[in-house]
């Protein structure tokens, strides 16, 4: 397990939405072995050192939170269907509300997204409340993302639709901690993982 950063980093697992092209909400999912995504996303960011995790439900949330790790903390996104937006929104707030110094982002569908990333980026970016810096692949910006609590508002106002922190973080010179040695970054977005829906 990596060490506790100085700084209180809470970990943010994304997971609200319907996952229609998916086939159904991806807190649902589970790896070939039985194993919820939700839980993987909870460990991972939890070995890189998030002292408390977020979890992020909107679209049949009731059910899904039977997947959510017990020592991870809900929050209810109703306004899910507005799009990313809102579920980023829900999950900035809740990490302002427990006094974070900054959070560490992920989407549920990375399953296979190894805590070296979410680590390094954390040694990269230091965790302070002006931190700002995202996982690159190859160049190509993906996950997981950290944002300090000096940009919390900021980019909580500036959130739109199905668009997340992308353009804020293009637009405030975050850190580009390249990760493509790690793994691919890719996240799976096709119907084949097992979705349980109970």
């Amino acid at each position: 397990m990596a060490a506790l950063p100085t700084a209180s980093v809470c970990g943010l697992v994304l997971a609200a939405g319907a996952g229609t092209r998916f086939g159904g909400p991806k807190a649902f999912a589970r790896t070939p072995d039985g194993t919820p995504w939700l839980a993987l996303a909870v460990r991972m960011l939890q070995d890189a050192g998030c002292g408390r995790v977020l979890v992020a439900l909107g679209a049949s949330a009731d059910d899904a939170a039977a997947l959510v790790p017990h020592h991870a903390q809900i929050v209810r996104v109703d306004d899910w269907a507005e799009g990313l937006s809102a579920t980023l929104r829900a999950g900035l707030g809740a990490a302002s509300r427990a006094d974070a110094d900054a959070v560490l982002v992920t989407p549920v569908d990375t399953p296979d997204a190894p805590v070296a990333a979410a680590a390094r980026v954390l040694a990269a970016a230091g965790g302070g409340r002006a931190a700002l810096a995202r996982a690159t692949y190859d160049g190509e910006p993906g996950h997981p993302v950290l944002i300090g609590a000096e940009h919390f508002a900021e980019l909580a106002a500036s959130l739109a639709g199905d668009r997340g922190a992308g353009p804020y973080l293009r637009a405030h010179g975050a850190v580009a901690v390249e990760c493509g040695d790690l793994w691919s970054g890719a996240d799976i977005d096709w119907s084949g993982a097992d979705i349980d829906r109970r």
